[in-house]
């Protein structure tokens, strides 16, 4: 056999050997489904979890997801779990209150919009109804003025001279614009229309021709 031939033959067993002490593909994440691979024991799930709830507190159902992702079964995510939840690391209905005081507070969300966060965060409607009625409707209008007032300081005041069918159009983009801020906080549409009048009237804008909602 020639020279050629036998450094054809080396090259070839070289790249065979190659691929055959290549990484395990098995051990890859599955990038049909985002899953991590392996699963693991319920120590394994309980340390997991308990690295979550130090960061913040976290719903079952966001802990169930977590689990899951990172390739635990079914029934060792649902031991763990439910022995978390036994020792009070996870509660569902402390967590909805912390959730939605957190939210109306600091963020200004209105109940619609707490509401559907809570229920995407797989939190049961007794829980989430609990929580939402610890925020009073004076509270939430009160927050919904705070809001419109932060709102007007950053836009030029309204024109009280000139024509008035100019100031009336005028007047309308920016009722639009501040119920449309309220609405996307949450904010019930007549509670934001009613808030909105009351701060431009407040304001001195001509509110009289306003339909009530």
């Amino acid at each position: 056999m020639d020279d050629s031939s036998r450094g054809g033959t080396r090259g070839s067993s070289r790249r065979r050997s190659e691929r055959s002490s290549g990484p395990d593909r098995s051990s890859r994440t599955d990038r049909g489904t985002g899953k991590e691979p392996g699963g693991g024991t319920e120590a394994q799930a309980k340390d997991v979890c308990l690295r979550l709830l130090t960061d913040r507190a976290r719903s079952r159902a966001e802990l169930a997801a977590k689990l899951e992702q990172k390739g635990f079964t079914a029934e060792v995510a649902e031991r763990t779990l439910d022995r978390l939840t036994e020792v009070g690391l996870i509660d569902d209905a402390d967590f909805a209150q912390q959730w939605a005081r957190s939210r109306h507070l600091y963020s200004g969300r209105g109940k619609r919009a707490i509401a559907l966060e809570l229920r995407r965060k797989g939190i049961d409607a007794d829980d989430a109804e609990a929580a939402l009625d610890r925020i009073d409707s004076d509270d939430e209008r009160e927050r919904a003025v705070e809001l419109v007032r932060k709102k007007l300081r950053t836009q030029p005041p309204l024109s009280t001279e000139g024509d008035r069918r100019e100031r009336a159009l005028e007047r309308d983009k920016v009722v639009r614009r501040l119920v449309g801020m309220l609405a996307r906080r949450g904010y019930a549409q007549g509670m934001a229309f009613d808030v909105v009048r009351q701060e431009l009237a407040a304001l001195g804008a001509d509110t009289g021709d306003l339909p009530a909602d």
